[in-house]
């Protein structure tokens, strides 16, 4: 039985990828806007949410990430930092080419906010 819950556990943690294992990928997105950090992530942020409502945003060092992601797993991932003329914009997903719940509206917002 100890076995069974071991292989068992071995297998959820496997399935895990965090933000940084989803930074390890090509990103789908890079770009800049004049826009502030803040005023860039509060324009994405909401859509996001009405698209995915597990949607979280937190405040960096220098600058937002928002993240998406379900049973321990990160789908997307939005970093975004300050630059001398406004923000760079990174955005990464899981799993690009597979179609999911909200990702059309995901990968708009990132690009109707810049």
């Amino acid at each position: 039985m100890k076995l069974i819950m071991g292989m068992a556990v071995v297998a959820l943690l496997a399935g895990c990828v965090s933000p940084s294992d989803l930074k390890s990928n090509n990103p789908t997105t890079t770009a800049t806007t004049k826009k502030s950090p803040r005023d860039y992530a509060v324009c994405v942020f909401p859509k996001w949410q009405d698209a995915r409502s597990e949607a979280v945003m937190s405040e960096t060092e220098n600058g937002y990430r928002l993240v998406i992601g379900a049973m321990q797993m990160t789908d997307e991932l939005l970093e975004v930092r300050k630059t001398a003329t406004g923000s760079s914009v990174v955005f990464y997903q899981r799993v690009a080419w597979m179609p999911g719940v909200g990702r059309t509206a995901i990968e708009g917002a990132v690009k109707s906010c810049l």
